[in-house]
C-alpha cells in the first residue's frame, strides 16, 4: 500500500510539473485515480495535495480558461519549485523524485517514466525540461530512506539503531511525520517515543536496517506541521567557513546551486575530463557525507579539516575492505 501511494504522489507531482497549462481535476482522476469512486477520489486527491505541499511542493490553483469561470486546474511551476535552500530547496523535491535520467532509485524512476508516458499518450504537451531541477544522489548511501518514507505514508512506527555525532549507538523508536532534505542531508522528522518529544534523525547515522513496527495508522502527524521548521530547530547549525571544491564538469549540481562562485576549466586530480572550482560560502564537517556521495567527481581543496574528514572516512572504508 505504501508503494502505491508513494508512486501515486510521484506521478501527481510529475503530471503537475511537466504540464504547460493547468491540469483539470477530471484529467488527474482519469490518469492517476481511474478505479476510484467519487468520494474515494476526492479524499485521496485532497490528501495527496496536502502531502506534496507538506514536502514543500508549491501547487498552484488557477482557471483553465481566462474567459470563463470554470472548474479550477492545478500545476507546479518549475521556477517556483526551484527556490533557495533552507526555505524551500529543489533538493527537498528529491523525496518524491523528479527526473528519470538522474534518479538513482529504480522504483521511483519507473513511476516517473510511467507518469510522463501517460501524459504524452493522452496527447498533452509536456515540458520534460522541467524535470531538470535536481541531481538526486540517493542510493546505497541512504539505505534507510525507503523504510522511513513508506512508514511516513502509512503512519507506522519505526525502530532503528542510531549513532549521534560523538555518541554511542542506541536503539530508537519514532512515529515519523516526514522525511526532508536540509542542508544537503536527509532527515526523518517525528515523535521520539523514547524521549516523548519531537526530534529529527539524520538518515546517514542510522546503523543497519531500519524496521517498521506495529500496524499502519498508528498515529497522525500534528495539524499544521512544518517539517522544515522542525528540522531547522533541531539540525546542527551550519558552519560559516567557506568551502572550496573541485567538481568534475557536469556533476555536483547540488553544490553548484549553492555556490558563491564557479571557476570553469581548472586543473583537477585527473585529466579524464575537465574540472570546475566551486566555492561555497559555508560548509562544515557534516558536508563530508555529501562530498563522499559524489565519489570521484568531487574533491575538497579547503578547508583542511573537511578534507581530512573525507580522507579519514575513505581510509576507514579501505581498511574495512582489506
Amino acid at each position: 500500500m505504501a508503494v502505491q501511494k508513494s508512486e501515486r504522489l510521484l506521478k501527481l507531482l510529475i503530471m503537475l510539473l511537466v504540464q504547460r497549462r493547468y491540469v483539470a481535476k477530471d484529467k488527474v482522476r482519469e490518469l492517476l485515480y481511474p478505479d476510484s469512486g467519487d468520494e474515494a477520489f476526492e479524499r485521496m486527491f485532497e490528501r495527496d495535495k496536502d502531502d506534496l505541499r507538506a514536502l514543500g511542493v508549491p501547487i498552484e490553483v488557477g482557471s483553465l480558461d481566462a474567459y470563463f469561470d470554470d472548474e479550477p486546474g492545478y500545476r507546479v511551476r518549475a521556477g517556483e519549485a526551484q527556490l533557495p535552500q533552507i526555505e524551500l530547496t529543489a533538493d527537498e523535491a528529491h523525496v518524491v523524485g523528479l527526473a528519470t535520467k538522474v534518479w538513482e532509485h529504480a522504483r521511483l524512476a519507473e513511476a516517473t517514466t510511467e507518469g510522463v508516458r501517460k501524459l504524452a499518450a493522452a496527447g498533452h504537451p509536456v515540458d520534460v525540461g522541467a524535470l531538470d531541477l535536481v541531481e538526486p544522489r540517493l542510493g546505497a548511501d541512504e539505505p534507510a530512506f525507503d523504510v522511513f518514507w513508506e512508514a511516513t505514508q502509512d503512519r507506522c512506527e519505526v525502530e532503528f539503531d542510531y549513532q549521534p555525532l560523538g555518541g554511542e549507538v542506541a536503539t530508537r523508536r519514532i512515529q515519523p511525520w516526514g522525511v526532508v532534505r536540509y542542508s544537503g542531508r536527509w532527515y526523518a522528522v517525528g515523535h521520539d517515543l523514547d524521549r516523548g518529544e519531537e526530534r529529527v534523525f539524520r538518515l546517514s547515522r542510522v546503523q543497519g536496517p531500519a524496521r517498521r513496527v506495529g500496524e499502519p495508522g498508528a498515529f497522525e502527524a500534528p495539524v499544521g506541521l512544518d517539517i522544515r521548521e522542525v528540522t531547522r530547530r533541531f539540525a546542527p547549525p551550519e558552519s560559516t567557513e567557506p568551502v572550496t571544491l573541485l567538481l568534475r564538469t557536469g556533476s555536483g549540481h547540488s553544490f553548484r546551486r549553492a555556490a558563491a562562485s564557479v571557476e570553469a576549466d581548472v586543473a583537477g586530480p585527473d585529466t579524464a575530463t575537465t574540472w570546475d572550482r566551486v566555492v561555497l560560502d559555508r560548509g562544515g564537517l557534516d558536508l563530508a557525507d555529501e562530498v563522499l556521495a559524489h565519489g570521484p567527481d568531487a574533491v575538497v581543496e579547503s578547508p583542511p579539516a573537511l578534507r581530512d574528514a573525507v580522507v579519514r572516512r575513505l581510509t576507514a572504508v579501505v581498511g574495512d575492505a582489506s
